[in-house]
């Protein structure tokens, strides 16, 4: 599996300074900062009414080679047949979104009970750490209005990826089985996974990157991407289409990627896909199941992209009118 990379290219990352952009709620690198003949650089975002920081990193656009071939180790039927799809220029989060960022959004006044999470009845991290630790046990649609609140405060449009955008920046240039390679025991050294974990997800960032500086893309938590899981979606035309999405429009499943803290190797590889669940919302006793929470996903957070090219507010605002509540 090769990926070729066209227009924009990235070497390696700065580290954050402290120069304030002329965007909302948005501080770029410093030296190399973010200007107006160069903006595609890595920022700092602060999450709103809070000191709160998060990273940006540059995804450059590029035409990838997405899927695994016959011949992986550990590979499913849903990894095929191997395709390629042209991807637009965006920044990922560099870490995932922690119960630090999220519950920002979850204790925030002035948003409407429609679009703000009701109140969990219970502790969702279910005692393995919350602060600095990934929010988990939250559906695809509060990852998604997470998104929708921080638009809206910083006026820049933050979405979850989707799931070629997020194998895309996984790869980071690789056509092995992980980012690092093909063999599974260097795994300690970038991911947390059933063999290291002690049974529980860990604080972000612990583990080596990719190339891209992107870190826990294999394990800790799996996450959560735009699209409906569509076994067969890979072998049709739409696969490969420009910035490629499987739209969703049922509520299951819904796809994440990433493998978890709870999984083996072959679940970690870049290529893997996993469906989401109704189970995962067996122990909730509320009728109807939560719209917000899941009991039963400990295993599953999420990360933020932000698209270099910024959508019109119009689609914007039909962007999340068309989120599927999760009732």
């Amino acid at each position: 599996m090769q990926i070729k990379f066209q227009s924009i290219s990235r070497s390696g990352y700065i580290l954050l300074g402290s120069c304030l952009a002329g965007l909302i709620g948005i501080h770029c690198t410093s030296p190399g900062a973010a200007t107006q003949s160069d903006p595609f650089q890595p920022y700092s975002g602060t999450v709103p009414e809070s000191s709160i920081r998060f990273e940006m990193l540059p995804i450059p656009a590029g035409k990838a080679t997405i899927g695994s071939p016959a011949g992986e180790k550990g590979r499913k039927p849903d990894e095929g047949p191997v395709h390629t799809v042209q991807i637009d220029a965006f920044w990922m989060g560099r870490y995932e979104v922690t119960w630090d960022e999220f519950e920002r959004f979850v204790g925030a006044e002035n948003v409407d009970a429609v679009t703000k999470p009701s109140p969990a009845f219970t502790d969702m991290s279910f005692g393995m750490g919350k602060a600095g630790y990934p929010a988990i046990n939250i559906t695809q649609h509060a990852a998604l209005y997470y998104c929708k609140w921080l638009t809206e405060k910083t006026g820049q449009f933050y979405r979850l990826p989707t799931e070629a955008e997020w194998e895309y920046a996984c790869r980071a240039g690789s056509s092995t089985a992980y980012y690092f390679g093909d063999d599974a025991a260097e795994l300690a050294d970038y991911a947390w996974y059933s063999k290291n974990s002690k049974e529980k997800y860990q604080q972000p960032g612990q583990k080596k990157p990719n190339k891209w500086g992107l870190h826990d893309m294999h394990g800790n938590v799996a996450e959560w991407t735009l699209d409906q899981y569509l076994p067969e979606f890979y072998s049709s035309a739409a696969a490969s289409k420009p910035n490629a999405w499987a739209e969703p429009t049922k509520l299951y499943p819904h796809s994440v990627r990433g493998g978890s803290w709870d999984d083996g190797p072959a679940d970690l590889r870049s290529a893997a896909r996993k469906g989401s669940d109704p189970s995962w919302k067996q122990r909730d006793p509320q009728l109807p199941k939560s719209n917000w929470w899941m009991t039963d996903a400990s295993f599953v957070g999420f990360r933020i992209v932000r698209p270099l090219k910024k959508p019109s507010p119009k689609e914007i605002k039909n962007y999340f009118k068309q989120a599927i509540q999760d009732l």
